[in-house]
Formats: C-alpha cells, structure tokens, sequence
C-alpha cells in the first residue's frame, strides 16, 4: 500500500498539475513545461490516465486480492472522473471476465462465502449497491462519459435486428446505436457508465463458463446470485415509493442522472421493420424534461438490461422457425440461468405487488401518482411477458427429459403465482383445505393466458414422455397438478378463454396491436396507454402479441388436452403399480443377495428386472414419495377436469392394469399384425420406461451364449474346446447309443440332448422358417464346471469330506456314485413323463 500511496502521491502532485510532465531519467536533460493539452498532444502514450491504468495492471499481477481493492477504493476516492474513465472499462472486466468467456474476471459464479470468506466478503462490500464500484459509477455518470460496447456480443436477436439496420423495440438501444467510421472494427452501442456496468454485470452469467470443479456449487450461495438479489432489492424497492439517493462523496452531491432516452412502442418483432436511420431521424425527441421522472432512470434500466441479456434469447420468428424439427439450436441457458432468473421473477412479483391498494386498480392512474408506481404497474406486462414465454416455450419444447427440468418448472409456477408474494398473506384455513385465489388477481390470469393454458400443453407432453416411476418426476407433476388446482384458478383460467374466444365484432386486423403498442413518446411513463376496460380486447391483445395474428388456440379445457390429461391419468395409474411392485421386489430380497447372486444360487436372468432408477438407489422412503405424489397429483388432476371415478375405472380396464403377479406378467401394448405383435407408441413408452415387458427366452445355441458374471471366461473357454473335440470324435458313436430303445438310450438321450429342444416356442416370426435348421444331434457339454457355483458346491464337499476323514479319491467317488443314482432316477422319471404325454 506504501507503494501505491506514493505513486498517487507523485501523481497528484502541483508540478503535475501545473502540465510539467515528468520524465524518466534516460530521456533528455530538456525541462518539459507545458499545458496539460499540449502534452496530451505531443505524448499520447504518456496521458496520466494511462499511466494510473498501467499502474493498475501491473498491482493486478503482482498484489494479492484484498490489498488491490483497497487500492481500488484508494483510487475512486482520490481521482477525478476525468482520469478514472481511462480505468473504467479495463475494471469492469477484469471484475466480470471478458465478453468472449476467455478472461475469468472475480469468478463470481464460483465465489462463496462458506469456501473463501475473506475474498467473498472484499468483494460483496466493494460491489455493493451502496459501494465502492458503484460510487465510481455515479462519478463518472455525473460528466456523462460514454463506453462503446460492441454489437456482436448483443443477445441474437438484438444482434440481428440492429445488423440488419432495424432498431430493436427495447428502449434501451434507442440513440445507442453508433455506425463504425470508415475502417472501423463494426457497430457499438454508446453506454453510460451505469448501463456498461450493468451489461457486464448481466452477461458474465452468460458469457463466462463454469469451471469443471465448480459444477456441485449451490447457486444461490455464490456471490453472483446475492448480488443480483441486492441489486433488485436496491434498485426495484418494495418498501418506499423513491429509491435512496447515492452521492459519490460523502457529504458531497447527488449526481446528476442520465439523460432519458425515449421509449418505444412495445412490438413484437416483424411488425415494424423501419430502418435504422429513418427510425432515428423521425422519433428524435427531445428528452423528458419532468424531474419526478428521473428518480427511476435507474430501475428502469436495471430491469431492461436484465430481461434482454438473460431471457431475449427468442424472437418470434425464431420460436416459430425452432418448431421445425431440422431447426438448430441457438441458446441453451443452464440451470443457474434460469434460478436468477426465477429470482428476477419473485422480486419483480414482490415489486408490483407492493403497490398501495388504491393505486392497484388501473381505474385510478393519474398524473398525480409517482413514477415509481406507475414503473412497478407497468414492469412485468411492458418489458417481462412476451420475452419470458418465449424464453419458457423455448425450454420446455427443447430441456432434456431429465430431473433438471425442475429448475424450469419452479421458474414457471413462481410467474404463475403472483399472489404467494403479495404483501397480504391470508390467514391459514382451519380444515386444512389450500386457499382460493382471490378474484383480485383474475386479470392477471388473462392477460397472461398463454402461460397458464399452452405451456400447460406444452408440459403435459413432456409428462407424457418422462418415467413417472421416480420421485424427481413424479414430484414434478404433483406441484404442477397442485399448483392448477387452486381453488377458484381454473375458473378464472375458463373464464380467460370463453373471453378470448368470443366472436370478433368490429376489432380490426392491426387493432389487437394497440393494447401493446402505445403511441411513442418522450417519456417510458408517458408512452403507457390508457386503461383498456374491454377485458376481451385485452385477452386477444395477449394472445395475438405473443403468437402472432394467425395462431391456434387449443383450448387448456377443450377436448384434445382432456384426452391428453387422460392418457396421464393412465400413465399414473401404471406408474404407482409399477412402483408397488419394485418395492415388492425389493422387499423380498436379502442383503446377501448380491454374493450369493454372484456365486448363482440366485436366478441371474435380467429378464424379470427393471431398469435401474432413482427407486433403486433411495429405497423403500423413494417407493412411498412416489405414490403420495402421483396419488394426490391424479386427485388434483380430477378435481380440474372434472373426473369421475367410473372414468378412471374404465381407464384401467382398458389398460389392462389389473396386472398378474404386480404387473410381472403384463404384455407391453401392442395390435397384431401379419408377422405377429406390432408396439403402439403408449407400448414403445411402457418399455423404455420399465412398466412393462415381454418375456425374452434365449433360443440360441447354449453352449454359444454369452459368458455369464457367475463363470470364469478362461475355463469355460477351455472347456468348450474339450467337450468339441469330443464330440467331433465320437458323434458317431453318440448318435447310436441315443437311438436305441433301453434303458442305456435313455440315459444317453437324458445327459446327450438338449431338454426341451423340439418344444422350444420360437417368438421371432423371422426364425420360423431355419427351425429346422436348429436341430443338433447328441453332444457333451462340460460348461457346467466353468460357473463358481460348481466348483464351490465340489470345494464345500470335499471340505465336509475331509472332517468326517474322508480322503479326496473316496469322496470323488461317493460324488460319482450319488450322481449317477440320481441320474438313473431323473431318466426313469422323463421316460415316464414322455409316455403320459403320448
């Protein structure tokens, strides 16, 4: 710190500030007595900001963390704004990594508390809201300094749109957009320091990648994710109506705020494809020159710059071009973008919600109200819904079938549910029954139709598709069954589409855009419309700005998704028997299975297995959280559709699920065809997913099947080479002794052949016609002496042996003897089954 303290010392010193520029020894002996400009002028590379910021990278390298951000702090108080601006970009990434992922900046994602507290609390006090970082900000906002930020690096669709020349709908890159000069390196936006910050700040969770170790961090642990949350506690206030002002000095001033710039229409892409220049020559308004509005700047910049880095990934085209199945890919956000963004979601609920009760009604907007009120009335249904529904669209139609999906589903219940982050929390029901939603929020549900009813769908075919035998996936349904269920929601649901699906009467074509498109402004506050009281125009409005004019509805209670919720409430059924029968199965076992499975005195036939899933790793407590799950997800699902108990009933019968054995005994579903049993697609999904199975039986050669796990290869190998060359030699002699008529025929018959052979069921239709092929005549098989169960059996004999002192020869020929007493015995008994059989 010594250093660095004499290094700001010698920077600030008078003949400094008086233009004598100082130089190193080497140079020569001429006094250099200037102004500040002429020096800028005849020694570029020698401007002192560039020499703060030289100082600056080389303490990077060579301090350790903590003693940088004091100089940092050191730095920010002492500088003008004037020399901080030359450091500021080159901090701001080295604080949240490069934009192309290669520098990994603080590594925020990665950084908690609980592993390196010194480092974790450094850097949350200088990031705070109220902190160092955030003071250089104001300072250098104050003189409104301008960082270009490069186009390429834009969500794609904003890349595109402003590549293309047509300017993007968000007011946030409204008179930003700077064309390149002749050579230059390509489009850039021009930024004020808070909104460079904050695009930094959002796209490290995009740009930088994880490390490989840092995959079982909890994310709501790391530094990242707490400092999003104070962000928007900050800077979206639930509590008091203006955000706390912040001076870059103590004592000293507020800064001044930025200048607004105007808002736009909000239009979906497509509608409005002006050119870049004409849109910049004919809306150049002047900017707002209201005081009361300028106390936001900040929240509404925060929210825009949130919403388009982490969800304006999909445009509309795009989702439509992304229904294709040959369509690639663009995006694919992670598990920890989605919880941030499930946390955006919860505050900003939080954030509306906290509206006083008479300014809840749109009836009362008036000028009289304050911005901040009026930015919490507009927040979510201006800037939030239709980038989340594509962005929730996207993941649903393309999220891997995996357990992982939960993080998205939980985003999408927490938008759903704006009531659980009210401020009124109604008091619990005595009988323990769930709490109505309140007719207070059926607005909500209508203007946000298309996320309860057609993701609904959406995740209905994701179910339909998923193992509902594991309890990550059947808690999954259960919270969306539960979730819709509330009482009074489905109604308000109804209600919703009876409302969109009212004829037009005199709605013109481009009408429905006007509910979504207020006429441009100067001002976000004053480009809101006007309450629209026609609840129908607002549903369709909804519908159309998300969809598109030419979109098909399916109604969420129409007949086609009644049929898909049935064929679930099939699945549910199956799933919970498949599920007693695994806890059946594993009841019956013993915690020697395993060895004495190893050493065959079990059945190692897999064919009476299920797949392996998360029942077989979490036991009978996995078992019993599977069924309460499915069993009150299928009750939430009746209470919705309005289900009988005679129709599920009638499900069963038809899928037969009154199952032999706890459904061992059960044939996947399948028709028949001309070369026997042909799979439906519900039989193809009962297989892949364990419910049922057919009974495979090996029909091959049995001295050609696979080594199994309870023989040992290199002897039963060698063995296999004996008995051929035996029965090579002596086929002959074989074959005449199993065709006599006696007793030493049947003998030979009993050891020589194949039990069963001739009577063998061939399943394959193909094989039918080569079975004639498959008779083999008498032959010696030694194989049985390769499994460990043999060879334990005659070590466990002569070791009984030896203790009643039996010598091994003795023994030997007890074994042979017994054997061949009991093989007389099993020939008599086949030659007797075979007579009966005649």
């Amino acid at each position: 710190m010594t250093t660095f303290r004499r290094r700001v010392a010698e920077w600030r010193s008078p003949s400094l500030r008086r233009g004598i520029l100082w130089v190193p020894q080497w140079f020569p002996k001429t006094a250099v007595v200037c102004g500040s400009q002429e020096v800028a002028m005849a020694f570029p590379h020698l401007q002192q900001p560039s020499f703060l910021l030289a100082s600056l990278k080389a303490d990077s390298i060579n301090k350790p963390f903590a003693q940088r951000c004091q100089d940092l702090v050191k730095v920010i108080e002492d500088f003008p704004a004037k020399e901080l601006h030359a450091i500021f970009p080159w901090l701001v990434e080295s604080i949240f990594g490069s934009l192309d992922g290669v520098l990994l900046g603080w590594n925020l994602r990665c950084l908690q508390g609980r592993m390196s507290p010194v480092e974790y609390s450094i850097a949350m006090e200088f990031l705070d809201p109220g902190g160092p970082m955030m003071k250089l900000v104001y300072k250098l906002q104050a003189e409104d300094y301008k960082f270009d930020f490069p186009v390429s690096y834009l969500p794609g669709p904003v890349k595109a749109s402003i590549q293309e020349r047509v300017l993007p709908d968000s007011p946030l890159y409204h008179n930003k957009v700077q064309f390149p000069p002749t050579g230059g390196l390509g489009l850039h936006l021009a930024l004020n320091p808070f909104e460079y910050y904050m695009f930094f700040f959002a796209l490290s969770l995009i740009t930088q990648k994880p490390l490989p170790g840092a995959l079982h961090i909890r994310t709501s642990d790391c530094a990242y994710f707490i400092l999003v949350d104070r962000y928007l506690s900050w800077f979206l206030p639930t509590e008091g109506s203006v955000l706390p002002p912040l001076s870059s000095s103590p004592g000293g001033p507020s800064p001044s705020p930025a200048p607004r710039t105007p808002a736009m229409p909000f239009a979906s892409y497509g509608l409005h494809h002006t050119s870049l220049l004409k849109r910049h020559v004919s809306h150049q308004t002047s900017v707002n020159a209201d005081p009361a509005s300028h106390e936001i700047w900040r929240s509404e910049t925060l929210l825009q710059v949130f919403v388009e880095m982490w969800l304006h990934h999909y445009s509309l085209e795009m989702y439509q071009k992304m229904q294709s199945p040959h369509a690639k890919e663009s995006f694919t956000p992670t598990e920890e973008h989605v919880l941030v963004v499930r946390l955006l979601l919860k505050h900003l609920h939080a954030f509306s919600n906290s509206l006083k009760p008479e300014q809840v009604s749109p009836s009362t907007h008036s000028h009289a109200t304050s911005p901040l009120e009026e930015f919490k009335r507009a927040a979510v249904p201006r800037f939030v819904q239709q980038k989340l529904y594509l962005f929730l669209q996207h993941c649903f139609g393309h999220w891997p079938l995996d357990a992982s999906f939960r993080a998205v589903l939980e985003m999408w219940l927490s938008y759903l549910q704006p009531w659980r982050y009210a401020p009124e929390k109604p008091a619990p029901s005595s009988d323990c029954q769930p709490r109505a939603v309140s007719e207070r929020w059926a607005p909500f549900v209508q203007e946000n139709l298309l996320m309860y009813t057609k993701l609904f769908v959406g995740f209905l075919s994701r179910a339909l598709r998923t193992d509902l035998v594991s309890p990550k996936n059947a808690l999954m349904v259960f919270r969306v069954a539960k979730v819709f269920a509330q009482p009074n929601l489905a109604e308000m649901i109804q209600k919703g589409e009876q409302l969109f699906l009212e004829p037009e009467l005199v709605i013109p074509h481009r009408q429905h855009r006007l509910f979504t498109a207020p006429p441009f402004t100067g001002s976000f506050l004053s480009s809101w419309p006007p309450a629209v009281t026609d609840t129908s125009f607002k549903v369709k409005s909804h519908v159309y700005s998300l969809e598109g004019q030419d979109c098909k509805y399916t109604p969420m209670f129409g007949p086609e998704v009644r049929t898909l919720v049935l064929r679930l409430a099939q699945l549910i059924t199956q799933a919970k028997q498949t599920a007693k029968s695994i806890s059946d199965q594993c009841g019956e076992s013993t915690p020697g299975r395993p060895f004495l499975s190893w050493l065959g005195f079990y059945s190692t036939d897999t064919n009476g297995c299920y797949p392996a899933n998360d029942l077989d790793e979490m036991g009978q407590d996995s078992v019993r959280k599977t069924d309460e799950y499915l069993e009150k997800a299928l009750e939430y699902l009746c209470q919705m559709f309005r289900l009988s108990e005679a129709q599920l009933a009638q499900l069963t019968l038809a899928l037969g699920t009154t199952q032999d054995e706890n459904g061992k005994k059960q044939l996947p579903d399948c028709i028949v065809g001309e070369d026997g049993l042909i799979l439906t697609p519900l039989g193809r999904y009962q297989i892949i997913n364990g419910l049922r199975r057919f009974d495979i039986e090996y029909q091959g050669d049995l001295e050609l099947q696979p080594i199994r796990s309870y023989e040992i290869a290199s002897l039963v190998r060698m063995l296999f080479r004996l008995s051929s060359a035996i029965n090579q030699r002596f086929a002959g002699r074989m074959a005449a002794l199993c065709a006599r008529a006696d007793f030493l025929g049947s003998f030979c018959r009993y050891h020589l052949t194949e039990p069963g052979l001739a009577g063998r069921r061939l399943l394959s239709p193909v094989a039918r016609g080569s079975a004639a092929s498959r008779a083999r005549g008498p032959r010696l098989s030694l194989r049985f002496l390769g499994s460990y169960r043999t060879l334990l059996s005659l070590l466990l004999a002569f070791f009984v042996a030896s203790l009643f002192c039996v010598g091994p020869l003795t023994c030997a020929l007890l074994l042979v003897l017994g054997y061949l007493l009991y093989a007389v015995a099993m020939t008599l008994l086949t030659e007797r089954s075979k007579l009966h059989q005649l």
